[in-house]
């Protein structure tokens, strides 16, 4: 994949990622009071899709810095090389996951 193809690319994913980051993060009306008891009720079940958010945030925050450094090596020229070994990252791999740093071997 070419420098400018990939920034194309990783600036889509960046605005996804965003996106989905806005969804994840757009506030809860109003759920009342959680409250847990012996039985799995309401309030387990808010309790349960609230930690579940947060582990979703988790991972798209994670992606997010990826994409924004795979961004900054398009602009630096380092892009497509691993920053362990410095050699070039597999097309295949980039076509995949075109925010890689490394290549297979050093991942």
């Amino acid at each position: 994949m070419d420098i400018p193809t990939a920034a194309d690319v990783l600036r889509d994913k960046e605005q996804s990622l965003l996106d989905e980051l806005a969804v994840v993060t757009r506030p809860l009306g109003d759920t009342g009071s959680i409250s847990f008891g012996k039985r799995i009720g309401e309030g387990t079940s808010l309790a349960v899709d609230r930690l579940t958010s947060v582990t979703v945030q988790e991972g798209l925050l994670a992606t997010l810095a990826q994409v924004r450094v795979a961004l900054a090596r398009t602009e630096d020229g380092t892009y497509g090389t691993c920053e362990v070994c410095g050699e070039p990252i597999g097309e295949e791999r980039l076509e995949v996951r075109p925010w890689a740093v490394r290549c297979v071997a050093d991942s």
